[in-house]
Protein backbone atom coordinates (compact mmCIF):
# COMPACT_ATOMS: atom_id res chain seq x y z
CA UNK A 1 0.00 0.00 0.00
CA UNK A 2 1.33 3.20 -0.99
CA UNK A 3 0.27 6.12 1.20
CA UNK A 4 2.57 9.58 0.44
CA UNK A 5 4.28 9.11 -2.83
CA UNK A 6 4.45 6.14 -5.75
CA UNK A 7 7.02 6.36 -8.64
CA UNK A 8 5.91 5.99 -12.22
CA UNK A 9 7.64 2.34 -12.30
CA UNK A 10 6.08 1.26 -9.20
CA UNK A 11 2.58 2.49 -10.82
CA UNK A 12 3.38 0.45 -13.81
CA UNK A 13 4.87 -2.43 -12.03
CA UNK A 14 1.40 -2.01 -10.14
CA UNK A 15 -0.79 -2.11 -13.34
CA UNK A 16 1.44 -4.70 -14.85
CA UNK A 17 0.78 -6.47 -11.52
CA UNK A 18 -3.25 -6.02 -11.91
CA UNK A 19 -3.03 -4.59 -8.39
CA UNK A 20 -6.56 -2.55 -8.04
CA UNK A 21 -6.29 0.70 -8.14
CA UNK A 22 -7.76 4.21 -9.95
CA UNK A 23 -5.60 7.08 -10.90
CA UNK A 24 -7.12 10.23 -11.05
CA UNK A 25 -5.90 12.92 -12.76
CA UNK A 26 -6.51 16.23 -10.55
CA UNK A 27 -4.55 19.03 -13.42
CA UNK A 28 -5.94 22.17 -13.45
CA UNK A 29 -5.49 26.31 -14.18
CA UNK A 30 -7.04 28.69 -11.25
CA UNK A 31 -6.83 31.34 -13.65
CA UNK A 32 -9.43 29.71 -15.95
CA UNK A 33 -11.96 26.64 -15.27
CA UNK A 34 -12.18 24.96 -18.63
CA UNK A 35 -8.45 24.39 -18.77
CA UNK A 36 -8.14 21.15 -16.40
CA UNK A 37 -10.38 19.24 -18.70
CA UNK A 38 -9.00 20.09 -21.64
CA UNK A 39 -5.27 19.21 -20.38
CA UNK A 40 -6.94 15.58 -19.38
CA UNK A 41 -8.38 16.13 -22.97
CA UNK A 42 -4.98 16.19 -24.81
CA UNK A 43 -3.15 13.42 -23.28
CA UNK A 44 -3.47 11.79 -19.96
CA UNK A 45 -2.47 8.15 -17.77
CA UNK A 46 -4.45 5.39 -19.79
CA UNK A 47 -7.65 5.05 -17.86
CA UNK A 48 -7.26 8.21 -15.37
CA UNK A 49 -10.47 9.81 -14.45
CA UNK A 50 -10.86 13.27 -14.28
CA UNK A 51 -10.96 15.20 -10.92
CA UNK A 52 -12.15 18.89 -11.51
CA UNK A 53 -11.07 21.00 -8.76
CA UNK A 54 -14.28 23.41 -8.64
CA UNK A 55 -16.82 20.98 -9.97
CA UNK A 56 -15.87 17.92 -8.04
CA UNK A 57 -13.67 18.48 -5.42
CA UNK A 58 -14.63 21.86 -4.28
CA UNK A 59 -18.07 23.20 -2.93
CA UNK A 60 -18.83 26.42 -4.57
CA UNK A 61 -21.80 28.66 -3.88
CA UNK A 62 -23.39 29.29 -0.34
CA UNK A 63 -22.06 27.55 2.57
CA UNK A 64 -25.13 26.91 4.04
CA UNK A 65 -26.90 25.84 0.52
CA UNK A 66 -23.76 23.20 -0.08
CA UNK A 67 -23.64 21.84 3.35
CA UNK A 68 -19.76 22.87 2.84
CA UNK A 69 -17.23 21.54 4.92
CA UNK A 70 -14.66 25.11 4.79
CA UNK A 71 -15.04 28.74 3.50
CA UNK A 72 -12.44 29.93 1.21
CA UNK A 73 -12.84 30.23 -2.71
CA UNK A 74 -12.51 25.87 -2.31
CA UNK A 75 -14.78 25.31 -0.14
CA UNK A 76 -14.77 21.66 0.95
CA UNK A 77 -18.07 19.77 -0.39
CA UNK A 78 -19.51 17.31 1.87
CA UNK A 79 -17.64 14.46 2.54
CA UNK A 80 -20.68 11.56 1.52
CA UNK A 81 -20.99 13.78 -1.72
CA UNK A 82 -17.44 13.17 -2.83
CA UNK A 83 -17.63 9.39 -1.72
CA UNK A 84 -20.56 9.10 -3.84
CA UNK A 85 -18.56 10.31 -6.77
CA UNK A 86 -16.21 7.81 -5.81
CA UNK A 87 -18.60 5.25 -6.28
CA UNK A 88 -19.77 6.64 -9.35
CA UNK A 89 -16.34 6.43 -11.14
CA UNK A 90 -15.97 2.54 -10.04
CA UNK A 91 -13.98 3.46 -6.87
CA UNK A 92 -13.82 0.21 -4.08
CA UNK A 93 -13.24 0.00 -0.88
CA UNK A 94 -9.44 -1.07 -0.24
CA UNK A 95 -8.33 0.53 -4.09
CA UNK A 96 -5.32 1.59 -4.03
CA UNK A 97 -5.85 5.13 -5.52
CA UNK A 98 -2.90 7.57 -7.15
CA UNK A 99 -3.43 11.23 -7.59
CA UNK A 100 -1.61 13.26 -10.79
CA UNK A 101 -1.23 17.00 -11.91
CA UNK A 102 1.23 18.33 -14.78
CA UNK A 103 1.55 21.28 -12.09
CA UNK A 104 4.38 20.45 -9.73
CA UNK A 105 1.52 18.25 -7.36
CA UNK A 106 0.07 21.93 -6.79
CA UNK A 107 -3.55 20.29 -7.30
CA UNK A 108 -3.32 16.28 -6.66
CA UNK A 109 -2.59 16.81 -2.91
CA UNK A 110 -6.48 18.19 -2.84
CA UNK A 111 -7.61 14.87 -3.60
CA UNK A 112 -4.66 12.91 -1.75
CA UNK A 113 -5.81 14.74 1.40
CA UNK A 114 -9.66 14.14 0.66
CA UNK A 115 -9.38 10.61 0.21
CA UNK A 116 -7.65 10.36 4.18
CA UNK A 117 -10.24 12.73 5.04
CA UNK A 118 -13.04 10.35 3.84
CA UNK A 119 -10.60 7.47 5.84
CA UNK A 120 -8.98 5.95 3.05
CA UNK A 121 -5.16 5.72 3.59
CA UNK A 122 -4.28 3.39 0.68
CA UNK A 123 -3.57 7.11 -1.78
CA UNK A 124 -0.43 8.65 -3.06
CA UNK A 125 0.68 11.38 -4.87
CA UNK A 126 2.70 10.31 -8.10
CA UNK A 127 6.06 11.23 -7.59
CA UNK A 128 6.90 13.89 -10.62
CA UNK A 129 3.09 13.91 -12.30
CA UNK A 130 2.34 13.06 -15.89
CA UNK A 131 5.88 14.18 -16.89
CA UNK A 132 7.46 11.40 -14.65
CA UNK A 133 5.14 9.02 -16.53
CA UNK A 134 5.73 9.39 -19.72
CA UNK A 135 9.50 9.41 -19.13
CA UNK A 136 9.47 6.14 -18.01
CA UNK A 137 7.20 4.88 -20.38
CA UNK A 138 3.90 4.65 -19.08
CA UNK A 139 0.62 4.40 -21.02
CA UNK A 140 -0.88 7.17 -22.27
CA UNK A 141 -4.67 8.04 -23.98
CA UNK A 142 -6.45 11.37 -25.15
CA UNK A 143 -9.68 12.41 -25.87
CA UNK A 144 -12.86 13.78 -25.01
CA UNK A 145 -13.19 13.64 -20.86
CA UNK A 146 -15.30 10.00 -20.15
CA UNK A 147 -18.42 10.00 -18.34
CA UNK A 148 -18.77 9.34 -14.98
CA UNK A 149 -21.05 6.13 -16.01
CA UNK A 150 -18.54 4.62 -17.96
CA UNK A 151 -17.34 2.54 -14.87
CA UNK A 152 -19.20 0.01 -12.62
CA UNK A 153 -20.04 0.90 -9.83
CA UNK A 154 -17.90 1.23 -6.31
CA UNK A 155 -18.84 0.27 -3.00
CA UNK A 156 -16.92 2.98 -1.07
CA UNK A 157 -17.34 3.26 2.38
CA UNK A 158 -16.36 6.42 4.28
CA UNK A 159 -14.84 5.99 7.49
CA UNK A 160 -13.35 8.14 10.21
CA UNK A 161 -11.09 10.84 8.74
CA UNK A 162 -7.25 10.01 8.97
CA UNK A 163 -6.83 14.16 9.09
CA UNK A 164 -7.12 17.43 10.64
CA UNK A 165 -9.16 19.34 9.60
CA UNK A 166 -9.63 22.67 11.52
CA UNK A 167 -12.27 25.76 11.09
CA UNK A 168 -11.65 29.80 10.74
CA UNK A 169 -12.68 29.82 14.69
CA UNK A 170 -10.09 27.13 15.80
CA UNK A 171 -7.61 28.86 14.29
CA UNK A 172 -8.14 32.37 15.41
CA UNK A 173 -9.30 31.09 19.12
CA UNK A 174 -5.48 29.57 18.93
CA UNK A 175 -3.73 32.80 17.68
CA UNK A 176 -0.90 33.78 19.53
CA UNK A 177 -0.63 30.53 21.63
CA UNK A 178 2.29 27.97 22.10
CA UNK A 179 -0.47 25.17 21.15
CA UNK A 180 -0.69 26.40 17.77
CA UNK A 181 2.04 27.29 14.54
CA UNK A 182 0.71 28.22 11.52
CA UNK A 183 2.44 27.25 8.09
CA UNK A 184 1.83 30.05 5.10
CA UNK A 185 2.74 27.50 1.49
CA UNK A 186 1.72 30.79 -0.44
CA UNK A 187 4.87 32.48 -2.42
CA UNK A 188 6.72 35.28 -0.31
CA UNK A 189 5.32 37.96 -1.89
CA UNK A 190 1.71 37.13 -1.70
CA UNK A 191 2.54 36.21 2.20
CA UNK A 192 4.48 39.89 2.75
CA UNK A 193 1.32 41.01 1.31
CA UNK A 194 3.11 42.99 -1.36
CA UNK A 195 0.90 41.23 -4.15
CA UNK A 196 -2.82 39.56 -3.56
CA UNK A 197 -3.81 38.49 -7.10
CA UNK A 198 -6.74 36.55 -5.64
CA UNK A 199 -8.08 38.04 -3.00
CA UNK A 200 -9.56 40.87 -1.82
CA UNK A 201 -7.29 41.37 1.25
CA UNK A 202 -3.84 41.16 0.83
CA UNK A 203 -1.26 40.12 3.95
CA UNK A 204 -1.22 37.09 6.10
CA UNK A 205 -2.18 35.64 9.89
CA UNK A 206 -0.59 37.35 12.59
CA UNK A 207 2.03 34.58 13.50
CA UNK A 208 2.30 32.52 10.54
CA UNK A 209 5.83 31.24 8.90
CA UNK A 210 6.10 31.24 5.33
CA UNK A 211 6.90 28.19 3.21
CA UNK A 212 6.11 28.05 -0.39
CA UNK A 213 5.15 24.87 -1.17
CA UNK A 214 7.02 24.98 -4.54
CA UNK A 215 10.21 24.57 -2.06
CA UNK A 216 9.40 21.11 -1.82
CA UNK A 217 10.26 20.15 -5.28
CA UNK A 218 13.86 19.77 -6.77
CA UNK A 219 14.80 20.81 -10.19
CA UNK A 220 12.69 17.93 -12.29
CA UNK A 221 9.27 18.43 -10.40
CA UNK A 222 9.99 15.44 -7.91
CA UNK A 223 9.88 15.25 -4.08
CA UNK A 224 13.07 16.09 -1.99
CA UNK A 225 14.49 13.40 0.27
CA UNK A 226 12.97 13.14 3.03
CA UNK A 227 16.07 13.72 4.96
CA UNK A 228 16.28 17.28 2.95
CA UNK A 229 12.69 18.08 3.59
CA UNK A 230 12.96 17.53 7.27
CA UNK A 231 15.84 19.63 7.60
CA UNK A 232 14.41 22.56 5.75
CA UNK A 233 10.97 22.06 7.65
CA UNK A 234 12.91 22.00 10.90
CA UNK A 235 14.90 25.30 9.88
CA UNK A 236 11.74 26.65 9.45
CA UNK A 237 10.09 25.48 12.80
CA UNK A 238 13.01 26.32 14.93
CA UNK A 239 12.70 25.37 18.50
CA UNK A 240 9.12 24.57 18.00
CA UNK A 241 7.58 21.21 17.83
CA UNK A 242 6.11 20.15 14.41
CA UNK A 243 3.04 18.35 16.59
CA UNK A 244 1.09 21.92 16.26
CA UNK A 245 1.54 22.70 12.98
CA UNK A 246 -1.51 24.14 10.45
CA UNK A 247 -0.84 24.79 7.50
CA UNK A 248 -2.94 26.80 5.17
CA UNK A 249 -2.49 28.87 2.07
CA UNK A 250 -4.65 30.69 -0.51
CA UNK A 251 -7.81 28.30 -1.08
CA UNK A 252 -6.66 25.23 1.17
CA UNK A 253 -5.09 23.68 -1.86
CA UNK A 254 -1.58 24.11 -1.94
CA UNK A 255 -1.18 24.09 1.64
CA UNK A 256 -1.16 19.96 1.09
CA UNK A 257 1.92 19.65 -0.33
CA UNK A 258 3.67 20.72 2.85
CA UNK A 259 1.51 18.99 4.74
CA UNK A 260 2.83 15.85 2.59
CA UNK A 261 6.26 17.21 2.63
CA UNK A 262 6.12 16.74 6.23
CA UNK A 263 4.87 13.02 6.52
CA UNK A 264 7.36 12.23 4.07
CA UNK A 265 9.86 13.63 5.92
CA UNK A 266 8.83 11.93 9.15
CA UNK A 267 7.25 14.52 11.28
CA UNK A 268 3.61 13.21 11.50
CA UNK A 269 0.16 14.02 10.12
CA UNK A 270 -0.66 18.39 10.75
CA UNK A 271 -3.39 19.63 10.53
CA UNK A 272 -4.99 22.09 7.75
CA UNK A 273 -7.12 24.91 7.84
CA UNK A 274 -8.78 24.50 4.44
CA UNK A 275 -10.31 27.64 4.28
CA UNK A 276 -7.09 29.51 4.26
CA UNK A 277 -6.41 32.95 3.16
CA UNK A 278 -9.57 33.60 1.28
CA UNK A 279 -11.34 32.70 3.86
CA UNK A 280 -9.86 34.27 6.86
CA UNK A 281 -9.68 37.58 5.24
CA UNK A 282 -13.38 37.54 4.69
CA UNK A 283 -14.08 38.81 8.32
CA UNK A 284 -12.61 42.43 8.93
CA UNK A 285 -12.38 41.20 12.34
CA UNK A 286 -9.63 38.87 12.21
CA UNK A 287 -6.08 40.27 12.18
CA UNK A 288 -3.98 40.67 9.29
CA UNK A 289 -0.40 41.37 9.00
CA UNK A 290 1.67 42.70 6.48
CA UNK A 291 5.76 42.40 5.93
Amino acid sequence: MYITLITAEQLIQLQQAKVPLRVFDCSCDLTRNEAGGEMFAQSRIAGAVFADLDRTLSAKGDRQLTGAQSGGRHPLPPRESVAQWLRDVGFMQGMQAVVYDRQGSSFCGRLWWMLKWLGHDAVAVLDGGLNAWTAAGGATESGAVRALTDAPAGDFVLGEPLVQLLQAGQVHQSLGRPTQTIVDARANPRFKGEVEPLDPVAGHIPGALNRPFSLNLDADGKFKPAAQLRAEFEALLGTRSAAPVVHHCGSGVTAVPNILAMQIAGLGNTALFAGSWSEWCSDTDRPVARG
